[in-house]
Protein backbone atom coordinates (compact mmCIF):
# COMPACT_ATOMS: atom_id res chain seq x y z
CA UNK A 1 0.00 0.00 0.00
CA UNK A 2 2.86 2.34 0.83
CA UNK A 3 4.43 1.84 -2.60
CA UNK A 4 1.18 1.99 -4.59
CA UNK A 5 -0.40 5.04 -2.90
CA UNK A 6 2.02 7.59 -4.47
CA UNK A 7 1.24 6.13 -7.91
CA UNK A 8 -2.51 6.54 -7.37
CA UNK A 9 -1.99 10.17 -6.38
CA UNK A 10 0.36 10.84 -9.30
CA UNK A 11 -1.92 9.32 -11.96
CA UNK A 12 -5.09 10.73 -10.30
CA UNK A 13 -6.93 7.41 -10.63
CA UNK A 14 -8.96 7.70 -7.43
CA UNK A 15 -9.28 4.89 -4.91
CA UNK A 16 -12.46 3.06 -5.96
CA UNK A 17 -12.28 2.84 -9.77
CA UNK A 18 -15.12 2.98 -12.32
CA UNK A 19 -18.53 1.95 -10.91
CA UNK A 20 -19.04 -0.89 -13.39
CA UNK A 21 -15.63 -2.37 -12.61
CA UNK A 22 -15.57 -2.30 -8.82
CA UNK A 23 -16.96 -5.83 -8.44
CA UNK A 24 -14.24 -7.16 -10.76
CA UNK A 25 -11.60 -5.19 -8.85
CA UNK A 26 -12.86 -6.64 -5.55
CA UNK A 27 -12.65 -10.23 -6.79
CA UNK A 28 -9.25 -9.53 -8.37
CA UNK A 29 -7.99 -8.39 -4.95
CA UNK A 30 -9.71 -11.20 -3.04
CA UNK A 31 -8.60 -14.05 -5.31
CA UNK A 32 -5.11 -12.64 -5.80
CA UNK A 33 -4.58 -12.41 -2.04
CA UNK A 34 -6.05 -15.88 -1.50
CA UNK A 35 -3.62 -17.26 -4.09
CA UNK A 36 -0.66 -15.77 -2.21
CA UNK A 37 -1.87 -17.00 1.20
CA UNK A 38 -2.40 -20.53 -0.12
CA UNK A 39 1.01 -20.49 -1.82
CA UNK A 40 2.82 -19.51 1.39
CA UNK A 41 0.90 -22.21 3.27
CA UNK A 42 1.98 -24.78 0.68
CA UNK A 43 5.61 -23.62 1.01
CA UNK A 44 5.48 -24.27 4.76
CA UNK A 45 4.18 -27.84 4.73
CA UNK A 46 5.61 -29.36 1.53
CA UNK A 47 8.92 -29.19 -0.38
CA UNK A 48 9.63 -25.82 -2.02
CA UNK A 49 10.18 -27.28 -5.49
CA UNK A 50 6.94 -29.31 -5.37
CA UNK A 51 4.82 -26.30 -4.45
CA UNK A 52 6.55 -24.11 -7.06
CA UNK A 53 5.99 -26.67 -9.81
CA UNK A 54 2.27 -27.02 -9.03
CA UNK A 55 1.68 -23.26 -9.01
CA UNK A 56 3.20 -23.10 -12.51
CA UNK A 57 0.08 -24.85 -13.77
CA UNK A 58 -1.80 -21.52 -13.60
CA UNK A 59 -1.40 -20.69 -17.36
CA UNK A 60 -3.22 -23.93 -18.22
CA UNK A 61 -6.03 -23.11 -15.79
CA UNK A 62 -6.17 -19.59 -17.26
CA UNK A 63 -6.90 -21.02 -20.72
CA UNK A 64 -9.60 -23.30 -19.30
CA UNK A 65 -11.30 -20.53 -17.29
CA UNK A 66 -11.06 -18.09 -20.22
CA UNK A 67 -12.86 -20.67 -22.37
CA UNK A 68 -15.62 -21.08 -19.74
CA UNK A 69 -16.18 -17.43 -18.75
CA UNK A 70 -14.83 -15.35 -21.65
CA UNK A 71 -15.83 -17.74 -24.46
CA UNK A 72 -12.26 -17.77 -25.78
CA UNK A 73 -11.19 -20.58 -28.09
CA UNK A 74 -10.06 -23.80 -26.38
CA UNK A 75 -8.14 -25.97 -28.82
CA UNK A 76 -6.96 -29.56 -28.82
CA UNK A 77 -3.50 -28.34 -27.76
CA UNK A 78 -5.00 -26.58 -24.73
CA UNK A 79 -6.69 -29.83 -23.73
CA UNK A 80 -3.41 -31.73 -24.17
CA UNK A 81 -1.53 -29.20 -22.02
CA UNK A 82 -4.24 -29.51 -19.36
CA UNK A 83 -3.82 -33.30 -19.28
CA UNK A 84 -0.02 -32.87 -19.04
CA UNK A 85 -0.50 -30.53 -16.08
CA UNK A 86 -2.84 -32.94 -14.29
CA UNK A 87 -0.29 -35.74 -14.87
CA UNK A 88 2.47 -33.57 -13.38
CA UNK A 89 0.40 -32.74 -10.29
CA UNK A 90 -0.46 -36.43 -9.79
CA UNK A 91 3.23 -37.40 -10.01
CA UNK A 92 4.06 -34.84 -7.32
CA UNK A 93 1.08 -35.61 -5.06
CA UNK A 94 1.45 -39.40 -5.51
CA UNK A 95 -1.98 -40.40 -4.12
CA UNK A 96 -1.94 -43.78 -2.33
CA UNK A 97 -4.73 -45.26 -4.48
CA UNK A 98 -2.34 -45.01 -7.46
CA UNK A 99 1.10 -45.35 -5.84
CA UNK A 100 0.31 -47.60 -2.88
CA UNK A 101 0.26 -46.84 0.83
CA UNK A 102 4.06 -46.69 1.27
CA UNK A 103 4.84 -43.43 -0.54
CA UNK A 104 8.57 -42.65 -0.36
CA UNK A 105 10.45 -39.37 -0.74
CA UNK A 106 7.84 -37.30 1.12
CA UNK A 107 9.07 -34.50 3.39
CA UNK A 108 7.21 -34.90 6.70
CA UNK A 109 3.87 -36.71 6.83
CA UNK A 110 1.91 -37.60 3.69
CA UNK A 111 -1.13 -35.82 5.15
CA UNK A 112 0.75 -32.50 5.15
CA UNK A 113 2.08 -33.24 1.67
CA UNK A 114 -1.48 -33.79 0.42
CA UNK A 115 -2.75 -30.62 2.13
CA UNK A 116 0.14 -28.67 0.58
CA UNK A 117 -0.70 -30.07 -2.86
CA UNK A 118 -4.36 -29.05 -2.50
CA UNK A 119 -3.31 -25.57 -1.34
CA UNK A 120 -0.87 -25.17 -4.26
CA UNK A 121 -3.51 -26.26 -6.80
CA UNK A 122 -6.05 -23.88 -5.23
CA UNK A 123 -3.43 -21.13 -5.41
CA UNK A 124 -2.86 -21.83 -9.11
CA UNK A 125 -6.62 -21.75 -9.83
CA UNK A 126 -7.04 -18.51 -7.85
CA UNK A 127 -4.12 -16.96 -9.69
CA UNK A 128 -5.59 -18.04 -13.02
CA UNK A 129 -8.93 -16.51 -12.01
CA UNK A 130 -7.26 -13.14 -11.38
CA UNK A 131 -5.74 -13.24 -14.89
CA UNK A 132 -9.17 -13.88 -16.38
CA UNK A 133 -10.65 -11.00 -14.37
CA UNK A 134 -7.86 -8.66 -15.48
CA UNK A 135 -8.46 -9.72 -19.07
CA UNK A 136 -12.20 -9.07 -18.62
CA UNK A 137 -11.52 -5.53 -17.35
CA UNK A 138 -9.01 -4.85 -20.13
CA UNK A 139 -7.37 -1.43 -20.23
CA UNK A 140 -10.41 0.39 -18.84
CA UNK A 141 -8.91 0.21 -15.33
CA UNK A 142 -5.46 1.58 -14.51
CA UNK A 143 -3.07 -1.17 -13.40
CA UNK A 144 -2.19 0.80 -10.25
CA UNK A 145 -5.84 0.51 -9.15
CA UNK A 146 -5.68 -3.25 -9.65
CA UNK A 147 -2.60 -3.48 -7.44
CA UNK A 148 -4.23 -1.13 -4.90
CA UNK A 149 -7.26 -3.42 -4.51
CA UNK A 150 -4.89 -6.38 -4.17
CA UNK A 151 -3.00 -4.60 -1.37
CA UNK A 152 -6.01 -3.31 0.59
CA UNK A 153 -8.17 -6.44 0.34
CA UNK A 154 -5.11 -8.59 0.94
CA UNK A 155 -4.41 -6.71 4.18
CA UNK A 156 -8.01 -7.20 5.37
CA UNK A 157 -7.98 -10.86 4.29
CA UNK A 158 -4.74 -11.57 6.14
CA UNK A 159 -6.02 -9.89 9.33
CA UNK A 160 -9.22 -11.98 9.24
CA UNK A 161 -7.29 -15.23 8.65
CA UNK A 162 -4.82 -14.45 11.46
CA UNK A 163 -7.67 -13.74 13.89
CA UNK A 164 -9.52 -16.94 12.90
CA UNK A 165 -6.35 -19.04 13.28
CA UNK A 166 -5.36 -17.14 16.46
CA UNK A 167 -1.86 -16.55 15.07
CA UNK A 168 -1.74 -12.77 15.57
CA UNK A 169 1.80 -12.78 16.96
CA UNK A 170 5.24 -11.85 15.69
CA UNK A 171 7.98 -14.52 15.67
CA UNK A 172 10.03 -14.45 18.88
CA UNK A 173 13.31 -14.93 17.03
CA UNK A 174 14.95 -11.84 15.53
CA UNK A 175 16.19 -13.84 12.52
CA UNK A 176 12.63 -14.81 11.58
CA UNK A 177 11.56 -11.16 11.67
CA UNK A 178 14.39 -10.28 9.29
CA UNK A 179 13.31 -13.12 6.99
CA UNK A 180 9.72 -11.79 7.01
CA UNK A 181 10.98 -8.38 5.88
CA UNK A 182 13.08 -10.07 3.17
CA UNK A 183 9.97 -11.90 1.91
CA UNK A 184 8.26 -8.54 1.43
CA UNK A 185 11.25 -6.85 -0.21
CA UNK A 186 12.17 -9.77 -2.50
CA UNK A 187 8.51 -10.28 -3.43
CA UNK A 188 8.20 -6.60 -4.36
CA UNK A 189 11.47 -6.78 -6.31
CA UNK A 190 10.19 -9.82 -8.21
CA UNK A 191 7.00 -7.96 -9.19
CA UNK A 192 8.97 -4.88 -10.29
CA UNK A 193 11.39 -6.87 -12.47
CA UNK A 194 8.53 -8.95 -13.95
CA UNK A 195 6.57 -5.79 -14.80
CA UNK A 196 9.66 -4.21 -16.36
CA UNK A 197 10.35 -7.36 -18.38
CA UNK A 198 6.80 -7.32 -19.75
CA UNK A 199 7.25 -3.67 -20.75
CA UNK A 200 10.37 -4.27 -22.83
CA UNK A 201 9.71 -7.81 -24.14
CA UNK A 202 6.70 -9.82 -25.36
CA UNK A 203 4.74 -11.90 -22.89
CA UNK A 204 5.69 -15.22 -24.55
CA UNK A 205 9.46 -15.08 -23.97
CA UNK A 206 8.94 -13.66 -20.47
CA UNK A 207 6.57 -16.52 -19.54
CA UNK A 208 9.05 -19.08 -20.87
CA UNK A 209 11.95 -17.52 -18.95
CA UNK A 210 9.82 -17.43 -15.80
CA UNK A 211 9.77 -21.24 -15.84
CA UNK A 212 13.35 -20.86 -14.55
CA UNK A 213 11.64 -20.34 -11.17
CA UNK A 214 11.26 -24.10 -11.01
CA UNK A 215 14.96 -24.68 -11.71
CA UNK A 216 15.99 -22.14 -9.05
CA UNK A 217 13.53 -23.71 -6.59
CA UNK A 218 15.22 -27.10 -7.07
CA UNK A 219 18.72 -25.58 -6.68
CA UNK A 220 17.89 -23.45 -3.61
CA UNK A 221 16.02 -26.33 -1.98
CA UNK A 222 19.11 -28.54 -2.30
CA UNK A 223 21.59 -25.83 -1.20
CA UNK A 224 19.74 -24.27 1.73
CA UNK A 225 17.12 -26.82 2.82
CA UNK A 226 19.19 -29.97 2.14
CA UNK A 227 16.26 -31.74 0.48
CA UNK A 228 16.88 -33.72 -2.69
CA UNK A 229 13.87 -33.92 -5.05
CA UNK A 230 12.64 -37.36 -6.04
CA UNK A 231 12.42 -38.58 -9.63
CA UNK A 232 8.63 -38.37 -9.31
CA UNK A 233 8.94 -34.65 -8.60
CA UNK A 234 11.34 -34.17 -11.51
CA UNK A 235 8.93 -36.00 -13.83
CA UNK A 236 6.02 -33.91 -12.59
CA UNK A 237 8.07 -30.75 -13.05
CA UNK A 238 8.87 -31.64 -16.66
CA UNK A 239 5.16 -32.24 -17.39
CA UNK A 240 4.08 -28.91 -15.85
CA UNK A 241 6.92 -26.91 -17.45
CA UNK A 242 6.16 -28.47 -20.85
CA UNK A 243 2.46 -27.58 -20.58
CA UNK A 244 2.97 -24.02 -19.29
CA UNK A 245 5.72 -23.32 -21.85
CA UNK A 246 3.57 -24.80 -24.63
CA UNK A 247 0.64 -22.60 -23.61
CA UNK A 248 2.87 -19.49 -23.58
CA UNK A 249 4.43 -20.32 -26.96
CA UNK A 250 1.03 -20.89 -28.60
CA UNK A 251 -0.32 -17.57 -27.29
CA UNK A 252 2.87 -15.85 -28.47
CA UNK A 253 2.46 -17.32 -31.95
CA UNK A 254 -1.23 -16.32 -32.10
CA UNK A 255 -0.45 -12.73 -31.09
CA UNK A 256 2.41 -12.55 -33.64
CA UNK A 257 0.05 -13.73 -36.41
CA UNK A 258 -2.55 -11.13 -35.43
CA UNK A 259 0.06 -8.37 -35.53
CA UNK A 260 1.26 -9.46 -39.01
CA UNK A 261 -2.34 -9.64 -40.28
CA UNK A 262 -3.05 -6.13 -39.00
CA UNK A 263 0.12 -4.83 -40.65
CA UNK A 264 -0.94 -6.39 -43.97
Amino acid sequence: MAFVLPGLIYYKTGFLGPKGKRVFLFFRGFLGSAAMILLYYAFQIMPLADATVITFSSPVFTSLLAWIFLKEKYSFWDLLFTLFTITGVVLIARPPFLFGSNVTGIEGSYRNHLKGTIAAVASAVSSASTFVILRKMGKSVHYFLSVWYYAVIGLIECIVVLIVLNEWTLPYCGTDRVLLILIGLLGLGGQIFLTKALQIEKAGPVAIMKTMDVVFAFILQILFLNHLPTWWTVGGALCVIASSSGTAIRKWQKNSKKVKENEI
